[in-house]
C-alpha cells in the first residue's frame, strides 16, 4: 500500500476505510439511482417523500423535514422546490401559525413514492451485496461511527 510506502503507517487502515466506504457509497448510489431514475427522483427526493408519508397528516415543516434528514435547510428547500414542480409535494401554511412552512404530499406524491419503495426494496435493500448478519455488523459498525462524530444514531438502525 502506498501510505506504508510513504511513511503514514498510522494512517494507513484509516484512508483504506475511508476511500472503502466512499467507493461503497457510490456503488449504492448507482444501484438507488437506477431504480429512481424512471421515476424521475433522485434519492434525496425518495427520502422527502418517504417521511411524508410516514406522517398522519402528510404534512411538516419544512424546517423539521431539514431536521429529521439531517440536512442542510437549503438542501430541503430545493428539493421540495423540485418535488413540487413534478407535482408530487406542495407547499402550505401551517393553519395555526401563518409564519411555518408545510409541505405537504400529494395524491400523486404517495403514489410515486410507493413505487419507488417497491423498485428501491426489490432492487437494492432486499439484496445490498451482503448477507442479512454481516448487513446488521456493518451497520452496527456504522452507527458507532456516525455517533462519534456527533450524529443522532437510534439504538438498532435496522429495525
Amino acid at each position: 500500500m502506498q501510505w506504508v510506502r510513504h511513511g503514514w503507517d498510522e494512517a494507513a487502515d484509516g484512508m483504506a476505510m475511508v476511500t472503502s466506504v466512499v467507493r461503497a457509497h457510490q456503488l449504492l448510489m448507482e444501484r438507488i439511482d437506477g431504480a429512481l431514475r424512471p421515476l424521475g427522483l433522485t434519492f434525496a427526493r425518495y427520502e422527502v417523500l418517504r417521511l411524508l408519508s410516514f406522517v398522519r397528516e402528510g404534512a411538516m415543516p419544512m424546517t423539521r423535514l431539514g431536521s429529521l434528514l439531517q440536512v442542510h435547510p437549503t438542501s430541503v428547500t430545493s428539493a421540495v422546490d423540485r418535488l413540487v414542480k413534478q407535482g408530487y409535494a406542495e407547499r402550505l401554511r401551517h393553519p395555526d401559525d401563518g409564519r411555518v412552512v408545510l409541505a405537504s404530499l400529494t395524491d400523486e406524491g404517495r403514489a410515486v413514492v410507493e413505487g419507488a419503495t417497491v423498485a428501491l426494496n426489490s432492487e437494492v435493500f432486499e439484496k445490498p451485496g451482503l448477507s442479512p448478519e454481516r448487513v446488521k455488523q456493518l451497520t452496527g459498525l456504522l452507527a458507532e461511527l456516525r455517533a462519534g462524530a456527533g450524529d443522532h444514531v437510534a439504538p438498532d438502525l435496522t429495525r
